[in-house]
């Protein structure tokens, strides 16, 4: 049998101007509060998508923190990151802290001291016995900026020489401010990641990925960017959480520079890299490969989103 609702019986205020005698105040069991809604936190291990070793090219960086995440904590030495702005003061007008980032990018670290091991460069660990712990051999420094880089037109030669890239990543790419009109913004960064798409493809190295990261939710959503990638003979591989906190020192830079609030002190606005975001991995359109929406009426999960349960 359902339970019946307890009544409260409160004790009246005789010295209320609203109290009359005989009357009883009834109060009902206080309704539990409802639940704030749970923000979503990864406890899962980050998913990096390269290798310290992997030839990486970085379009429209803004103020370079993630390429210098890449040097100085994931140890990369095959970095070349590309801004939009045409020079280096450009970039420093629009985002006053990235010296810090762009001398971690271009400044090689100092030579072995002349008391440890030297080895050479054709150094064969089986040449050694089987307990010897060979130290890993040291990658070259080739870490790069280039600055007035338009993804949207053919890339220069450079970014391909002397080989091809094999990652490629466009985080957060974004047109900025153009326009107040929604559907007109979504067309502008529609064609911005097409273009871009359609620009990269032939300097990507064939076993290659172009990685983009975009906010989610709307308006990014309405991006279609799946779409947009078939569109341009490219597949998703994968996707997955970005987490902002493996890749330290990573701040999101805004298109349009700095936010400053109304005093002119820098840090107003809001901070990209707490909202959650999602990367996409596309890889080279498969020919026959299964990269087809559901039937109608069936909701599947797509086999490339082997992290979208995050």
């Amino acid at each position: 049998m359902p339970k019946k609702r307890t009544k409260l019986v409160v004790k009246p205020n005789t010295k209320s101007p609203h109290y009359k005698k005989g009357h009883v105040q009834e109060q009902q069991q206080p309704q539990p509060q409802a639940k704030k809604p749970h923000q979503q936190k990864h406890h899962e291990k980050p998913t990096i998508p390269f290798s310290k070793t992997d030839r990486i090219l970085l379009l429209g960086e803004g103020d370079l923190s993630f390429a210098a995440s890449l040097v100085k904590h994931h140890n990369c030495t095959n970095v070349l990151a590309t801004v939009y702005e045409k020079s280096e003061e450009e970039v420093l007008e629009k985002y006053p802290h990235a010296k810090e980032n762009m001398d971690a990018i271009t400044t090689a670290p100092a030579p072995a001291s002349d008391d440890e091991d030297d080895f050479p460069s054709d150094f064969d660990p089986e040449d050694y016995p089987s307990d010897f712990e060979a130290p890993e051999k040291k990658q070259p420094w080739l870490n790069k900026i280039l600055y007035n880089i338009d993804s949207t037109k053919p890339l220069p030669s450079v970014v391909a020489r002397p080989a091809k890239p094999n990652r490629v990543f466009f985080n957060f790419p974004h047109v900025g401010g153009l326009s107040t009109d929604v559907n007109r913004q979504v067309r502008n960064n529609q064609h911005l990641l097409v273009e871009t798409f359609k620009r990269v493809l032939p300097i990507l190295a064939h076993d290659g990925k172009i990685v983009v990261t975009l906010f989610e939710g709307e308006p990014y959503t309405l991006w279609n960017i799946r779409d947009l990638g078939r569109h341009c003979g490219l597949q998703v591989e994968r996707s997955f959480a970005f987490q902002a906190e493996a890749y330290p020192g990573y701040k999101h830079a805004r298109t349009c520079g700095v936010v400053k609030n109304r005093k002119g002190e820098e840090g107003g606005g809001w901070k990209g890299e707490q909202r959650s975001a999602r990367s996409y991995v596309f890889i080279k359109k498969v020919e026959g490969g299964n990269d087809t929406k559901s039937a109608p009426g069936k909701r599947k999960r797509r086999k490339d989103d082997d992290s979208d349960d995050d």
